[in-house]
């Protein structure tokens, strides 16, 4: 992705974003200014080394935030991209991508940069910033100390969320924030994100990921791009495999270490982001979208979406 020319991008520091308490006890809320379109971000402090930042942006114009960030001591950000895409390039000139379906790990102590974000284009991401002192707690510090190697930025992992944590982000954005209970359901689905998106990161050398390399990362994602292209009608595991010239085994593990998923699983993701669309904006009934997107019969698919999304077909064709 090309940028535009620098004079093109609307810029403004993170100070200049006006800060005021949130309805909520421990909640912030720092919006964008109404000339340069709809912003803001919720940020709810959930515990000392815990902060869970909502985040939705619709600019009016292209727009570089720039911020300069001191902890003063390590930090994790997990972030999970619920729609849109958006970017970071700090004073280095290092640059992050953030967009819709994936889930960017960084760590970091301090951070100099900007965030871009494109004109009319909606964004809406969720950061958990995380302190060493809550990663010691859970995972202990010999483990904890892989995430913070360095103090300066460092990208841990980049790839497609966890199908449960993009359940229990939906779960999280529908809360009823004026609940009694509300700060433990946050904390609840804040939990769980967590749990799916940091398993398996810790101490990569000691679960053996040094075996996945720059090959098998192409290797990953050109199976993944045979699956979109066939979701409808998708290769068994075998002829995937035998397509890419390794065994059926080597494609799950592929598929595990990559995309938190089965190559069964990838394909039932395509569908169901593609019957959600297709519900949410066209009048075509649910019988018409299951078979579009690969399902026989409209029962099962049925099924399979309200598992996935944690609602039914129906409900999100009555949205229109």
């Amino acid at each position: 992705m090309t940028d535009r020319k620098k004079a093109g991008y609307k810029r403004l520091h993170s100070d200049e974003l006006s800060m005021q308490p949130g309805q909520q006890q421990h909640c912030w809320r720092q919006s964008l200014p109404s000339q340069l379109g709809e912003g803001r971000s919720l940020i709810f402090q959930l515990d000392p080394s815990l902060s869970y930042i909502e985040t939705t942006y619709h600019p009016l114009h292209d727009l570089a935030i720039t911020s300069k960030i001191d902890f003063g001591e390590p930090r994790l950000v997990v972030t999970l991209g619920i729609t849109g895409h958006t970017r970071f390039i700090d004073s280095d000139k290092q640059e992050l991508t953030f967009s819709a379906g994936h889930t960017t790990i960084t760590s970091f102590d301090s951070s100099h940069g900007e965030r871009r974000y494109q004109a009319n284009q909606p964004i809406k991401q969720l950061r958990f910033s995380i302190g060493k002192r809550w990663m010691d707690r859970y995972l202990g510090e010999n483990e904890s100390a892989f995430f913070f190697r360095n103090n300066a930025l460092q990208l841990l992992s980049s790839r497609p969320s966890h199908t449960q944590s993009m359940i229990s982000a939906r779960q999280l954005l529908g809360c009823d924030l004026s609940a009694p209970l509300a700060p433990l359901t946050l904390n609840g689905h804040v939990m769980t994100i967590l749990a799916n998106e940091l398993n398996g990161l810790c101490r990569p050398e000691k679960y053996a990921y040094s075996r996945f390399d720059q090959a098998s990362r192409h290797m990953a994602d050109q199976a993944r791009e045979i699956l979109e292209l066939h979701y409808q009608d998708p290769p068994s595991l075998e002829n995937l495999a035998k397509t890419l010239g390794i065994t059926p085994f080597k494609l799950k593990n592929l598929f595990q270490h990559y995309f938190n998923n089965s190559p069964y699983g990838v394909v039932t993701e395509i569908r169901m982001q593609h019957a959600y669309r297709a519900l949410a904006s066209t009048r075509q009934p649910v019988s018409l979208v299951a078979e579009m997107v690969g399902y026989r019969h409209t029962s099962n698919f049925s099924l399979a979406f309200s598992k996935h999304f944690g609602v039914s077909p129906k409900q999100i064709s009555k949205k229109r």
